[in-house]
């Protein structure tokens, strides 16, 4: 018979019962987890294809509370959730065709990086005018998105879920790090100021040089985004061209209509000899130029006399020269290619897609991931190689930049088009594989804010939709729905200047990359004399 040491009347000492007061501790310490994933999701609800772009205040200023003063792990940590709450949602359409498994390892790596940002906005959070040292290391996290690993993910950069927003004239100013850098030092300063308002009620007191930076986090963003409205125009400086952009429509949705390829290439040319039947009735104009989506020719018209005959006869029935978006093999070597094909001389020029997208056009890491899943290799059986030269198209005298798709989301390839001459941006794209999903709205998102970073009138044709016409400013004057054949034909301006932006290029995105630093080391060194004089005292 065992006997136990509890006396008789004495109450049991190992289950106490858990109180209302503890029940409310363990809320309140879950409140700041909870809060950072909630904001992740608000903040991805101000993205396209909704246009609440400004949800993105609040989001970072409930970002800026939770990370306010906290350990670099508790940080970490809820830099993570704030990543994932964000991320997960925002790019779900990774996993349409080829399930779950590709899409969580994206937003698992992607989120790191917005983990570490947390970091250091915690050590930088006690700082005087901490929202400008936390909002340039937000910038500074996007900029290593965007260079690694396997050259960079830039999807989801804040300035890409502002093209409805007052912040976008930033854009012509110092491109998407300031635009970004404007919106989230603006919700930064939010919290700032709603906290100083907090304090003062309990205190009766706050700095006035806090104050001044809380107001000024919020104003100067806003003039500045007012101030850069000069800078976008609308206006003609080279004449204008009448284009046509041309959206063939695919047979099938997802992965298998790239085995349709034929019937592409033919829903594009039978819809550019439409186009030129309702030409030759007077009911639409002559263009000056067609433009085709991204893979509207899989089959290679160079080694292919039945395709480069289909091209060729659409370009004679419409009678002006075509971009054409084609699968090109050549020594060996696969290429994303657009080929400038001439109603008279056939193709006379070419270019091949620079910025190729990882585990879609090629396979990192192929050994591994085929020991993981071997169907995931099989989706991409041969890679495509990198173009090394921008592709500016002359067409009827107008010089035409190729931004192919995944391109648009990067500075370096959008800008280069621009200062090799282009007086107006084409965007070919192929978004079939992605089903209705929103990734076809955040991709048009991002050429609106490219044709005012750049001030050039951008076009965006698609084979499945969403294709568009889009002024200098940002503003679409035409679009088609999504998976229906259709041709859009307008006369829009073309321009030569340069914005601010593409004169500065990537220096804007060193300096804020440089605040940043700065802010680090003062952090540090605020550390350092803090255990000093902690030492000294003991």
């Amino acid at each position: 018979m065992t006997v136990t040491a509890t006396s008789v009347g004495q109450p049991d000492q190992l289950e106490p019962q858990t109180t209302p007061v503890s029940r409310r501790a363990r809320l309140l310490r879950l409140l700041p987890a909870a809060a950072a994933a909630l904001a992740g999701v608000l903040l991805y609800v101000s993205f396209p294809p909704r246009t609440v772009w400004w949800l993105a205040l609040p989001a970072f200023a409930v970002f800026g509370w939770v990370l306010r003063g906290r350990t670099w792990k508790a940080a970490l940590g809820l830099g993570y959730l704030f990543g994932l709450g964000f991320l997960l949602p925002l790019l779900v359409w990774t996993g349409v065709e080829v399930g779950p498994g590709p899409w969580l390892a994206l937003v698992a790596i992607e989120a790191v990086f917005i983990a570490l940002v947390g970091v250091g906005i915690a050590r930088v959070s006690k700082l005087p005018a901490w929202p400008v040292w936390a909002a340039a290391l937000w910038t500074a996290g996007e900029a290593a998105r965007a260079r690694v690993p396997f050259h960079g993910f830039p999807w989801g950069k804040i300035a890409f879920g502002q093209a409805d927003g007052v912040f976008l004239p930033l854009a012509a100013l110092g491109g998407t790090p300031v635009l970004g850098f404007a919106v989230v030092l603006c919700g930064f300063g939010l919290y700032e100021t709603v906290r100083l308002i907090l304090d003062r009620r309990r205190t009766g007191e706050v700095r006035r040089s806090a104050a001044a930076v809380a107001l000024l986090s919020l104003a100067v963003p806003v003039g500045a985004a007012l101030a850069s409205r000069s800078l976008v125009s609308d206006k003609a400086e080279d004449g204008t061209a009448t284009v046509a952009v041309i959206q063939g429509n695919v047979p099938r949705l997802g992965l298998d209509f790239n085995s349709q390829r034929r019937a592409v290439l033919d829903y594009h040319a039978r819809e550019t000899e439409r186009l030129a039947a309702e030409v030759k009735a007077g009911k639409k104009p002559q263009p000056d130029f067609v433009l085709w989506p991204e893979n509207s020719s899989d089959i290679d018209p160079f080694a292919y006399a039945d395709a480069a005959a289909v091209i060729d006869k659409a370009a004679k029935a419409i009678g002006v020269p075509i971009s054409v978006g084609g699968v090109v093999e050549r020594d060996g070597k696969l290429y994303n290619e657009q080929i400038l094909w001439d109603p008279e001389t056939g193709p006379t020029q070419t270019y091949d897609k620079r910025q190729i997208q990882p585990f879609g056009e090629y396979l990192p890491l192929r050994s591994l991931i085929g020991a993981i899943n071997s169907d995931w290799t099989s989706m991409v059986r041969q890679d495509f190689s990198r173009g090394t030269k921008p592709g500016v198209f002359t067409m009827d005298d107008t010089k035409v930049g190729l931004v192919t798709c995944y391109e648009a989301a990067f500075d370096w390839a959008v800008r280069s088009e621009v200062t090799d001459g282009a007086q107006l941006i084409s965007v070919p794209s192929n978004n079939a594989t992605f089903d209705r999903s929103e990734m076809t709205y955040q991709q048009l998102a991002m050429s609106r804010v490219r044709a005012v970073e750049h001030s050039r009138t951008v076009t965006v044709p698609v084979t499945s939709g969403v294709s568009a016409i889009i002024m200098p400013d940002g503003t679409i004057t035409q679009k088609t729905g999504m998976f229906v054949a259709d041709n859009l034909v307008q006369k829009v301006p073309l321009r030569s200047s340069e914005t601010p932006a593409t004169r500065l290029g990537i220096l804007p995105e060193i300096a804020l990359v440089l605040v940043a630093a700065g802010g680090l080391g003062w952090a540090a060194a605020a550390g350092v004399r803090a255990r000093r004089g902690v030492g000294a005292q003991a």
